[in-house]
């Protein structure tokens, strides 16, 4: 038997700690206890330069690839991102790939007894800390201890009260912003929008993807209240192409010349292949590169697009068999899904099999109408353990929007490890392309259940 590892090991400590990925209060969010903490260790978060990522989808995506971005250039990047597919350490990487062992033990030797230490009612806030709160810190401890000089750091949720909100970054990047996680960020896009322009800090400049015109509304008075400039990716790219080739997606990006403050000045346009096929990736690409040319200027043109050539997120339009295509993707709001529609089909045309199953809070009547009639077998499920959902409402959305297409059957089918191995083993015997979206920790749950079905992979 093989030595555990120390983060394993850490894990299970972080189990004595509710996890509010799992479970969540709205009231139980606030910034004091995690304020308390980094405080007992000497703000490991002000030992790096920090770049903070906001936005309801894509943020994943646009955080690898501005980490991405700076390795390139010779600067090296911590890279802390949420959740992981199949291992703990794909939250805390530098840029993607794992830090040695020493550097996680040592980091795991001072949060462990110091987090021990404190005195039960002594922690402000809702009385100790949660898990998401102590793994953010574990992560700024880690960056701390590999002395690197830059990290980039996504937002778990929302922004304004997210754990993450104690660094101060050389800027804030806010990726698209949807309904979402209502019960916690509020029922309207402008109460959402509030939530995730709360990463907005005095003077540090912003960078938005194209917004809703309510969600630009908040994060322009915001950045204007916080003397923050805003640059707005549509005000700054001038063309945008994106095409599906084999190798992943083909992106040329065209800039405009405007002067200003933290407005980028490209001295040509960008073109690279990404790794990653889906086609919003070509927008993620482009506030990456904006954001990155922006805050270090004399970044050149090739490493940039050296950066954003070699940055992959597993889960992400994911293609992990040829024959068929089985593809993992962990779109999980509507217009993420829409897109990923949208390349699934500029790849696949034909009769397709589905696997979908979201969390409880999404707008699954709307997700229901996005999968057209070519879907040959659809296969509703959960989306594992850890998410909370609701199994029969989707099954219901599916039922209602299905009735009109007779040539596509449909199934529930609550035991996720069943509905996965199923749909894997229907789509082989049909030869016909396999998409398994809707969430991340369904993605995470295929990601295992292929690895033990395809032991030599």
């Amino acid at each position: 038997m093989r030595p555990r590892r120390q983060t394993e090991l850490f894990c299970e400590w972080l189990e004595n700690y509710l996890d509010y990925e799992r479970i969540r209060k709205k009231e139980d969010f606030s910034l004091e206890t995690i304020r308390f903490l980094v405080q007992r260790f000497k703000n490991p978060q002000a030992s790096f330069r920090s770049i903070h990522v906001a936005g309801s989808k894509g943020k994943g995506s646009v955080s690898v690839m501005l980490s991405s971005i700076l390795e390139a250039s010779g600067r090296q990047s911590g890279l802390y991102t949420s959740p992981h597919l199949l291992d703990f350490t794909e939250r805390v990487t530098r840029s993607g790939q794992p830090f040695s062992e020493e550097i996680y033990g040592r980091a795991c030797d001072r949060v462990v007894p110091l987090v021990d230490s404190i005195i039960p009612g002594s922690i402000p806030g809702h009385g100790e800390p949660s898990w998401f709160e102590l793994v953010t810190l574990f992560s700024f401890v880690v960056f701390q201890e590999a002395k690197l000089p830059w990290a980039v750091i996504e937002t778990g949720l929302g922004g304004r009260l997210d754990a993450t909100n104690v660094i101060l970054p050389e800027a804030s990047v806010i990726t698209p912003i949807e309904l979402e996680h209502t019960e916690y960020l509020g029922n309207t896009i402008e109460a959402i929008a509030g939530e995730k322009a709360g990463i907005i800090k005095p003077g540090v400049p912003v960078f938005t993807a194209p917004q809703d015109a309510k969600a630009l509304s908040v994060l322009r008075a915001k950045a204007q209240s916080m003397q923050a400039p805003l640059i707005e990716l549509t005000e700054v790219i001038d063309s945008l192409h994106a095409e599906p080739v084999d190798t992943g997606l083909k992106v040329e990006i065209s800039f405009k010349h405007n002067r200003g403050a933290f407005n980028p000045e490209f001295s040509r346009p960008l073109s690279f292949t990404l790794s990653l096929p889906s086609i919003i990736q070509a927008e993620n690409a482009a506030l990456a590169a904006c954001a990155a040319k922006a805050i270090i200027p004399d970044l050149e043109e090739s490493v940039i697009e050296e950066g954003l050539s070699r940055a992959w997120l597993p889960g992400r339009f994911e293609i992990v068999g040829n024959n068929p295509p089985l593809v993992l993707d962990g779109a999980h709001t509507v217009k993420s899904l829409a897109l990923t529609m949208k390349t699934f089909r500029s790849r696949y045309s034909g009769p397709a099999n589905l696997v979908f199953a979201c969390a409880a809070d999404k707008n699954v009547d709307e997700m229901a109408r996005l999968f057209d009639a070519d879907f040959a077998h659809i296969t509703v499920t959960r989306p594992g353990d850890k998410k909370q959902s609701d199994f029969d409402r989707v099954l219901a959305a599916f039922e209602r929007e299905r009735g009109s297409k007779a040539d596509s059957r449909l199934e529930g089918m609550p035991e996720y490890q069943n509905a996965i191995t199923t749909a894997v083993q229907r789509s082989r015997d049909e030869g016909r392309p396999l998409l398994i979206t809707g969430s991340f920790y369904l993605v995470a749950e295929a990601k295992k259940l292929l690895a033990s079905l395809n032991p030599d992979r």
